[in-house]
């Protein structure tokens, strides 16, 4: 083979296989390196932009439900003591783990059972106002003994003018004691079982309805006209209460109006601004009808939406228990509830499960106590309108 015939042979051979070679062409190798950076840039930037599509997905979707409402709690994380609470109402104490027995506090009185947790106690008292207005205006406190003296004044000191060098008299306040005792009240409420076994089924929030409605109903009567045996000591049985009297044994009188303007100026003045009208639906109709000499109705109603309805500038409380107007009785209430009656609560509820005395029936009963107590502190900041015998 000429010299000649082995170029002409070399020449003839393929790109890649002269740039694999030994003298291999420079700009062949250049552009595949260039194209292999390409490539490799290609797929790196592919993989980036679909990280940040899905981290802007993420993003989104946590917007949205931080938008909606209570998006931002955490709602499958329930408190302990809830959960503890409501295991215990669809399965008892044997239901419960070893933590839940331990977020549950376990009655120390005679009667056993559960104290309820605080969440539970605050829906239950809010809604035992809706049934006991009393509640609402008195002043509430929680006592840890089992009944509270506090100090109660029955006179005070008198100071008298006198002269440079004249003598001067003695004088000094008189105190008594006020003694405000809980008693216990008691109800239970009786519960299907298939609704324990619903868990869709709200039974805490109904334990607290039926709870509220029962013992609002019977402190809400005790605090009106409770005698203290057994149960609070109601402003009606308050003996130290002044009254003015209608004149009419089967009306208010022949000046109603008169009379109720007397009952609000002879109350202090201290009491007086910040005094509330107490009296049943029926003598409330009754007094809406009222005008003064001048013909003014001496009820009111609220200027904007919420507000109370007043007679003479003060808000009316519509106490179901205050009797109707008949001989001899006391209808209507004046008086700063705050300053004048006291509302103490020793335990605020306690609950026992009853699975047995009802199992032919299919329900569960819930036995349901508190102690609570109540009284006047100070009897001149009351006024009583009562009916001629």
């Amino acid at each position: 083979m000429t010299k000649h015939s082995v170029i002409e042979t070399r020449s003839a051979l393929p790109i890649e296989t002269r740039a694999t070679g030994d003298n291999a062409d420079p700009l062949a190798a250049a552009t595949a390196a260039v194209e292999e950076l390409r490539s490799a840039a290609e797929t790196a930037h592919t993989a980036h932009a679909a990280e940040v599509r899905t981290l802007i997905d993420r993003i989104g979707a946590l917007e949205t439900r931080l938008s909606r409402p209570g998006g931002g709690e955490q709602q499958n994380e329930i408190p302990v003591e809830r959960r503890a609470f409501g295991n215990y109402l669809r399965r008892g104490d044997h239901g419960l783990s070893a933590d839940e027995i331990r977020a549950m506090t376990v009655s120390t009185d005679s009667a056993g059972g559960f104290l309820v947790p605080e969440n539970f106690v605050a829906e239950l008292l809010k809604g035992i106002v809706n049934f006991s207005p009393v509640r609402q205006y008195a002043r509430v406190m929680q006592i840890a003994g089992a009944d509270v003296t506090m100090p109660k004044r029955t006179g005070t000191m008198t100071a008298v003018w006198v002269g440079e060098t004249a003598d001067r008299s003695g004088t000094q306040a008189t105190y008594d004691q006020v003694k405000l005792t809980p008693f216990e009240a008691a109800c239970f409420v009786d519960i299907s079982n298939q609704l324990l076994e619903d868990s869709a089924f709200d039974l805490a929030g109904e334990v607290a309805f039926d709870g509220a409605e029962e013992f609002g109903r019977l402190e809400g009567a005790a605090f009106v006209s409770g005698d203290g045996n057994g149960k609070p000591k109601g402003i009606l049985a308050e003996t130290g209460i002044a009254t003015i009297v209608t004149g009419n044994a089967s009306t208010l009188g022949t000046a109603p109006a008169d009379k109720m303007i007397d009952a609000f100026y002879s109350l202090p003045a201290a009491y007086r601004a910040n005094a509330t009208w107490g009296m049943n639906s029926t003598v409330l109709a009754s007094v809406r009808k009222l005008k003064d000499s001048q013909g003014n109705f001496l009820w009111q109603p609220g200027l904007q939406a919420g507000q109370p309805e007043t007679i003479l500038g003060r808000p009316v409380a519509e106490l179901p228990d205050m009797p109707d107007v008949s001989a001899g009785t006391t209808p209507i209430v004046l008086g700063d509830f705050n300053q004048g009656y006291r509302i103490v609560d020793r335990i605020s509820l306690s609950l026992l499960r009853d699975p047995y005395s009802l199992a032919t029936k299919g329900q569960t009963r819930f036995h349901l106590r508190r102690r609570v107590g109540g009284g006047v502190v100070k009897a001149d900041a009351f006024k009583l309108i009562k009916v001629s015998a």
